[in-house]
């Protein structure tokens, strides 16, 4: 069973979501919120599988809701405009349905959904098996035409982009066929912090960390490039740095 949560300021639309959802036996409907503070409020304290998540909410985005999940569950936004698909699927979406949602629609939304979590946890376990990074360590990656072996001690930062992966060092940018997460079980954490949904910073490459208007930090890399940790990350960090 997948443990899922409605978050959807329509109570009408919550009730309908909620029926179609009924007739889906492996899915198993745990919360529902009607605005972005209720659905922080009970994810601070519980685990889900998977949000169906509208994006124009009272309090903000939906989008903004993601940005501070670390990680984030799986998601299927349900919502009446069709502008935000190409920044869904940016997030690494399961499925982007339009209201009004079919039963059809969603049992395919759903059958997806089981295949993209089994095939995460193929890949979590070959995962498993790998060893830490040393900081010495080369990896190779090609980009196009160009190939590098690459000292882990020289990556900046990595960056994702959806299901790839981009490396930043020596002013390169090349691309790596997998995800943030899949590169982060292999990163030594005494060197590497993982700051927000989209990027991992090493350590040692961070030249200057000030506050910013979102409630989190601003790191200056070594490149001169800025790095915001989210407001989820803040506290971690800060921690990480304490006398």
């Amino acid at each position: 069973m997948l443990r899922a949560m409605i978050v959807e300021d329509s109570r009408l639309g919550r009730l309908e979501l909620k029926s179609q959802l009924a007739n889906i036996h492996h899915i198993e409907l745990v919360a529902e919120a009607e605005n972005l503070a209720s659905a922080r409020e009970y994810l601070q304290q519980h685990k889900v599988d998977v949000l169906f998540l509208d994006i124009n909410l009272p309090d903000g985005n939906g989008f903004e809701l993601l940005t501070e999940l670390m990680p984030a569950p799986q998601v299927i936004f349900t919502t009446a405009f069709e502008q935000y698909a190409i920044e869904a699927f940016d997030n690494n979406a399961v499925d982007y349905l339009l209201k009004p949602i079919t039963q059809e629609r969603l049992a395919k939304a759903c059958e997806r959904l089981t295949k993209i979590l089994a095939s995460k946890d193929t890949a979590d376990e070959a995962a498993s098996v790998d060893e830490l990074m040393t900081m010495e360590q080369r990896f190779f990656v090609k980009d196009g035409t160009k190939c590098w072996l690459i000292p882990l001690e020289q990556v900046e930062r990595f960056e994702s982009m959806g299901n790839y992966t981009q490396v930043h060092f020596d002013n390169k940018h090349p691309m790596l066929n997998k995800t943030l997460a899949q590169i982060e079980k292999r990163l030594p954490a005494t060197h590497f912090f993982r700051v927000s949904r989209s990027y991992i910073v090493q350590l040692d490459k961070i030249n200057a960390v000030q506050p910013c208007s979102s409630g989190g930090l601003e790191l200056t890399m070594a490149s001169g490039a800025k790095v915001e940790v989210s407001r989820r990350q803040t506290s971690l960090f800060k921690g990480r740095f304490a006398l």
